[in-house]
């Protein structure tokens, strides 16, 4: 029984990782550049950040199987915490840039970037 329970969680970590994976594959076939990915604070945590031109983009992978919008997942509270996460970077890191918040939404057969998500 425990081996089950510890073969589908690993299986759902791997998921996870591919899907973000992927999202780092695109985003930088469409010529963004990578500079960090989960990037952990005491208030949260961002799946990618990358640059394009004079934009940072602070990118929040969701994956999914089903059948509802992956972007009603990114609650309130989720929100506060990407905000100020994204906030702290800055800080810490001294950056002057522009920036925006972005989702990138992989399914089986399709990737999708949504910018400016709020």
């Amino acid at each position: 029984m425990f081996f089950k329970f510890f073969t589908k969680k690993k299986d759902k970590i791997s998921s996870w990782r591919e899907a973000e994976e992927r999202s780092a594959r695109f985003l930088e076939k469409a010529g963004l550049k990578i500079t960090a990915r989960n990037y952990h604070s005491r208030f949260g945590e961002i799946d990618i950040v990358a640059e394009e031109e004079n934009i940072l983009h602070f990118v929040e992978v969701k994956a999914t199987e089903g059948d509802y919008d992956p972007l009603e997942r990114i609650t309130l509270s989720k929100m506060e915490k990407i905000t100020k996460t994204v906030e702290y970077y800055i800080l810490k890191n001294g950056i002057q840039k522009e920036y925006q918040i972005d989702a990138v939404i992989v399914t089986n057969s399709n990737i999708e970037w949504v910018q400016n998500i709020f």
